[in-house]
């Protein structure tokens, strides 16, 4: 836990107001995602994803081993006070599960954002976002979610884990289908939002999304919103990723390729269904009554004229 309840008071409060901006700054950061056109064009064509590790000098453009399900290593994430580093997928998903491992930057990773979501483009764009915030050696990661619909997010919940990810691969899943969004760690919810279309809640089914993942420096509000910056004696700061898995809808030209297929022909049933089950939801109250540490829709200060109308539905 936090050594003083006013210090995280005050990042919570820093996190909401910067909720937006955040989202803005870790693609604008002019050191991520920039290479050759060749060198990006040259990896494009053997890879999965666009894997780009990058420094202000433009021969450091490396690209990590491809991501799969059967991969034996860890590709990495790095960054330095002049660079920071990142990947997205080559394709496009209208629905689907997505997973990935993830081992987190050990050690002080104050300051550091380790980000992965799925996001569309654009000013009204959608995003689902797992962000992991770096803290001090010994306080834990704080993991905050949000939801973006058509440009607007805040809708931020944290949790703290029960373990130590930065010591082992642990699994973080994100299910999206036309009924809900339900976020994993390790297969155990924590936490779903439902499409609140008929309360007149924007809810993201029309907007392909890809994946994307960076490790970045936010000094400016990450670590108790703040007040403890990026220790760059530390650097490099290293995150790693294993065996990611999409089940899902890819999006080409305009088209599915689920096509009309049922939605049956998934592996996980969560998909096609709109509640979790008796012990998912057992779990999903356990996370949410013992680890979650923020939640907009408790946040009265925040919303003193009433909460979001989402606010009002059924967790599951």
């Amino acid at each position: 836990m936090y050594r003083e309840k006013k210090n995280l008071k005050q990042w919570i409060e820093s996190t909401n107001r910067v909720s937006k901006a955040k989202s803005q700054k870790r693609w604008q950061n002019p050191t991520l995602f920039e290479c050759s056109r060749t060198k990006a064009s040259s990896l494009e064509r053997v890879q999965s994803w666009h894997q780009l590790w990058i420094s202000t000098s433009s021969s450091n453009c490396q690209i990590a081993p491809r991501l799969s399900s059967t991969s034996q290593f860890a590709p990495w994430r790095w960054l330095l006070q002049v660079s920071g580093s990142g990947f997205r997928s080559k394709k496009e998903y209208l629905f689907g599960r997505i997973d990935m491992q993830l081992k987190l930057v050990a050690g002080n990773s104050a300051g550091t954002v380790t980000a992965y979501y799925l996001s569309s483009q654009g000013p009204t764009h959608d995003e689902i976002d797992f962000e992991f915030l770096g803290n001090l050696s010994g306080d834990p990661y704080i993991l905050h979610t949000n939801v973006f619909t058509q440009g607007k997010g805040n809708r931020e919940q944290q949790f703290y884990l029960w373990f130590d990810p930065t010591r082992n691969f642990h699994t973080y899943s994100i299910i999206w289908s036309q009924q809900h969004i339900i976020f994993l760690v390790d297969n155990i919810p924590i936490r779903v939002f439902k499409n609140g279309e008929s309360i007149g809640v924007p809810f993201p089914k029309s907007q392909p999304m890809r994946i994307y993942s960076s490790l970045w420096n936010a000094d400016d509000w990450a670590t108790r919103g703040g007040l403890v910056k990026t220790d760059w004696t530390k650097a490099p700061f290293t995150a790693y990723y294993r065996n990611f898995k999409a089940d899902a809808c890819s999006w080409s030209s305009g088209s599915s390729s689920c096509g009309s297929r049922s939605s049956s022909s998934f592996s996980d049933p969560a998909w096609h269904t709109n509640s979790l089950d008796a012990p998912s939801r057992r779990r999903l109250r356990w996370v949410q009554k013992y680890f979650m540490i923020y939640n907009y829709c408790a946040d009265l200060k925040r919303f003193p004229q009433g909460f979001p109308p989402e606010c009002e539905r059924s967790r599951f």
